[in-house]
């Protein structure tokens, strides 16, 4: 039996075949089909069985994708693409393509991932955050994903963030989820550029001001020094919430040493404990994490059943 990990992202498509030991066997990727959701369904629909054909042997399939499935009526939420939010996604799949179809939030699968075979290996509890555009998290407790009673479990970047003040954290900012000053509009790519912006005018992207940082440009050096302040206040509510035994760093801005070396120190002072020891590493698999994720996701359902 092969395991089909699928990472389906605002744009792309990545998929991994892996045995049930981890081992990849083929890779693949595609667009992102999202204008409608007949078109979307189609085009995964599509994809697996072009890879089922390729592969020629029997496969499970597990599927990583921004939102969840609400455990209360089995269709998606919270999803950024917004054609699959209200459907049942994962019951169509499976009546198209014929197979049990398992799927999760793709921070969750991140988590996984590290959990398996990844940077959080050695411990039972995975913390995983995701820095990218936006920011994402997911919770492994030995190596299963971890969605929380009502599936909402691990939704980092839309708690509000810790600590906020005007004076240090800027203006106040309205989430494109309606809510005021969640942590992904501070901590993320999108956040950092925002920030930066609101101080000097400029519209740069994160690398670009992690690069003048390094250079001592002031306003970057001081947007460089808020965005790793904010992240230690988030990571340190979720140290005080669930005492993880590893926190794991992925993402697009977890490639930018200044934002996460070294974190530990500026976390300890908001945690509430007499001596820190959680590790904070970077992800092992970075941008595989999502699609390995699913497919362990796949691996380790066929285990249970």
């Amino acid at each position: 039996m092969y395991y089909l990990g699928l990472d389906i992202g605002g744009t792309k498509m990545a998929a991994v075949v892996m045995d049930a030991q981890g081992q990849e066997i083929a890779r693949y990727r595609c667009p992102t089909q999202k204008a409608s959701y007949p078109q979307f369904v189609e085009s995964v629909v599509a994809f697996i069985d072009q890879i089922s054909h390729d592969i020629q042997l029997p496969m499970m399939t597990g599927i990583a994708l921004p939102g969840s499935v609400s455990p209360l009526s089995g269709l998606i939420k919270n999803s950024n693409i917004q054609v699959i939010n209200g459907r049942a996604l994962q019951t169509d799949l499976q009546q198209l393509l014929g197979q049990t179809i398992v799927m999760a939030n793709d921070g969750n699968c991140f988590a996984l991932s590290e959990a398996c075979d990844g940077a959080g290996q050695q411990h039972e509890v995975v913390f995983g955050i995701t820095l990218g555009t936006g920011c994402g998290g997911g919770i492994a407790i030995h190596r299963q994903p971890f969605v929380g009673a009502w599936g909402n479990a691990a939704e980092c970047g839309h708690i509000t963030l810790p600590g906020y003040s005007e004076q240090l954290d800027g203006p106040p900012v309205r989430c494109y989820c309606g809510k005021d000053n969640c942590v992904e509009s501070f901590v993320s790519g999108t956040g950092l550029s925002e920030r930066y912006q609101w101080l000097n005018g400029q519209d740069l992207t994160g690398d670009a001001i992690v690069a003048l940082a390094q250079q001592g440009e002031p306003d970057a050096v001081r947007q460089v020094a808020r965005f790793r302040q904010q992240l230690a206040r988030t990571l340190a509510t979720v140290v005080n919430l669930l005492d993880p035994g590893v926190i794991v760093i992925g993402g697009g801005l977890s490639n930018a040493a200044l934002l996460i070396t070294n974190l530990d120190t500026e976390v300890a002072h908001f945690v509430f404990t007499d001596h820190f020891s959680t590790p904070i590493v970077k992800a092992h698999h970075g941008d595989s994490s999502g699609m390995r994720g699913a497919a362990w996701l796949a691996i380790r359902t066929g285990r249970t059943e």
